[in-house]
């Protein structure tokens, strides 16, 4: 049986050991950043989520356009190459022709030249005919010389014939790219009229909805999120973005448009980061794989925050699990948390 002291020491050791795992569980590491818990924009009526769940397919399809019509303007750059390296392969082809035709011609008078009279010009023939030591020394260096200018003029038939060669394979090969870069942007041009075709119907969609918002509801779109709050950024680059972003609370989300009284998502940090001397992709899928990725628990304010699998819709991260946006159709840049079906952080670059 333990005698009182000792119960008393025991019930004093736990006592500590309860209050020293309370301290070590309820205290984060000094160091630790918190994580941003995404969260999903709070919604005023079911009119309003109908809505809005509209048109973030409508802005999910103008995504999916802008990245269409991106793919076409890079296909059109392959093909202005090919055919550039069509031409240049063509006229290498020529002037290597008219240096075969040249070369031919040198080799053929130094074949002609030699033999004269009957007589095979070699030094043996040099000293049979000779009628002189030095007659003999100075025809040698005659057939060298000779010689020498015949197998520089061959090594240049040679040569030109390999560049004729060459700029045929260099001009087939050019010429298949051009086709191919030709067959894509054709095909591409015909998926952009369907992909504007759909994005048109679904528009109508959205604004055929629109009209069963309520005032409190279309309230709520304009929300801004508050004013803009006093960031600070951790580059030069990333305050200009920040704060260019944050001057344009309260402008229309349009699709398609970049700025600078209206945007959609890409749009808006696109014309936020051409103020800080950064160019970012047109589209949200393509800006959310621009710079360097960032866990979600290191964000800093300019990095760019992405939504869904793939990616239709991206935000600029302002500190505090915020971001500022250009939400979809009906709304207005704003201020929101970090929302569900978050996909990822970049954090652009110059």
């Amino acid at each position: 049986m333990q005698s009182q002291p000792l119960r008393r020491l025991v019930s004093g050791i736990l006592a500590a050991t309860s209050v020293i795992l309370v301290v070590t569980v309820a205290q984060p590491p000094a160091t630790a950043a918190p994580v941003p818990a995404p969260q999903a924009p709070p919604g005023s009526s079911d009119a309003l989520a109908q809505y809005r769940e509209l048109a973030a397919e409508a802005e999910k399809l103008n995504e999916d356009l802008l990245k269409a019509q991106n793919d076409l303007t890079t296909k059109q750059g392959e093909l202005d190459k090919a055919t550039g390296d069509v031409t240049a392969a063509k006229e290498q082809g020529v002037q290597a022709v008219e240096n075969q035709r040249k070369y031919r011609t040198e080799v053929g008078k130094f074949a002609g030249a030699s033999f004269t009279s009957g007589v095979q010009l070699n030094k043996l023939s040099a000293l049979l005919s000779g009628t002189s030591t030095q007659d003999f020394l100075d025809r040698s260096s005659a057939l060298e010389v000779l010689a020498t200018g015949k197998n520089a003029a061959l090594d240049n038939l040679t040569g030109a014939v390999q560049q004729a060669t060459d700029a045929t394979t260099r001009a087939s090969d050019a010429a298949k790219r051009a086709q191919d870069a030709r067959d894509a942007a054709a095909e591409l041009t015909e998926d952009i009229k369907a992909k504007q075709k759909t994005l048109d119907e679904q528009i109508e969609q959205v604004k055929a909805a629109g009209k069963n918002l309520s005032a409190a509801d279309k309230a709520a779109q304009r929300d801004t999120g508050g004013k803009a709050p006093a960031v600070k950024a951790p580059t030069a680059a990333a305050q200009a973005a920040v704060d260019a972003a944050l001057s344009r609370l309260g402008k229309p989300y349009v699709w398609g448009d970049t700025g600078p009284d209206s945007f959609d998502c890409s749009g808006l940090l696109l014309w936020a980061y051409r103020k800080a001397g950064i160019t970012l992709p047109r589209n949200s899928a393509a800006q959310a794989r621009f710079g360097t990725p960032v866990p979600r628990d290191q964000l800093q304010p300019g990095d760019l925050v992405a939504y869904y699998s793939p990616v239709s819709h991206i935000g600029m991260y302002i500190g505090d699990g915020k971001m500022v946006h250009a939400p979809t159709s009906g709304d207005v840049v704003k201020i929101s948390p970090l929302q569900s079906e978050y996909a990822g952080a970049t954090r652009p670059t110059a």
